[in-house]
């Protein structure tokens, strides 16, 4: 087991790819908290990871609110004694429009969630890694919308905050290097999870996608889940500062 033993705390867990990274940390022997927004969803996909009463608790934390995510890591370091790894899944999309139509709502919302929530349970949970000899883990869950733009898929806003959490990896990286904390991050393709998911149930419109791939097939939460896996584990103790793609060969074409 990869992860015996480790403390694994995983935001956004109620959704497709949190859940999955969430499964095969507890199958690697992580104990894994939960987070998300809404208890009741965290608790109904938290009954599907085997063993979860014993290897997994959830906990509701709004990452856009300060207090909830100062109490919520009290409460896990109260509880398990320390934090290993960190995965920052949580995130939220806007719908595809010019970014002139944008109103400042939706902005303030979109870096509200995707850069500050991230920056505040990061910062909460370094101080605790700092306090660990064994130093920490940081994993954050990007897009290849970091490194470009979709043609008529109008996603500027959404995209330049993923491009922010890629430099976001790079300088935490080589900031607590020498503390024993590594940090990544994976920057999944077309994966089958999410707003996606409602496109693929149409075989035209899935095999469009399909065809753009160079591996030929949409990527499924596991395959993100198993990156995740070798990012947290010893197996990858040399490696920080990494943005991985997870995306079939996508990022590697000209199409």
């Amino acid at each position: 087991m990869r992860l015996k033993d480790r403390i694994a705390v995983v935001t956004g867990a109620s959704s497709d790819i949190g859940l999955e990274i969430s499964k095969k940390f507890v199958s690697e022997g992580a104990k894994v908290v939960l987070l998300g927004r809404h208890m009741n969803k965290l608790e109904q996909v938290r009954k599907s990871i085997p063993d979860y009463a014993a290897k997994t608790v959830a906990i509701a934390c709004d990452l856009t609110n300060e207090a909830q995510v100062i109490q919520t890591v009290n409460q896990i370091v109260d509880h398990y004694g320390r934090i290993d790894i960190l995965v920052n899944n949580a995130g939220t999309i806007t719908d595809p429009i010019h970014f002139h139509e944008m109103q400042d709502k939706d902005l303030n919302s979109l870096i509200d969630i995707n850069l500050f929530g991230t920056f505040r349970i990061t910062k909460l949970a370094i101080i605790k890694m700092l306090e660990n000899e064994n130093g920490g883990n940081i994993i954050n869950i990007g897009s290849i919308s970091a490194e470009r733009a979709i043609p008529k898929v109008h996603l500027t806003a959404y995209c330049t905050t993923k491009a922010a959490i890629n430099m976001f990896t790079k300088g935490l990286a080589v900031e607590y290097a020498r503390k024993n904390i590594r940090c990544n991050c994976i920057n999944p393709g077309i994966v089958n999870a999410g707003m996606i998911k409602s496109y693929l149930d149409y075989p035209e419109a899935r095999k469009i996608l399909e065809d753009r791939q160079p591996l030929n097939r949409i990527g499924q939460p596991e395959d993100v889940a198993n990156a995740a896996v070798y990012l947290a584990s010893d197996d990858a103790k040399w490696i920080s500062g990494i943005i991985l793609n997870v995306d079939g060969g996508k990022s590697a074409s000209e199409g």
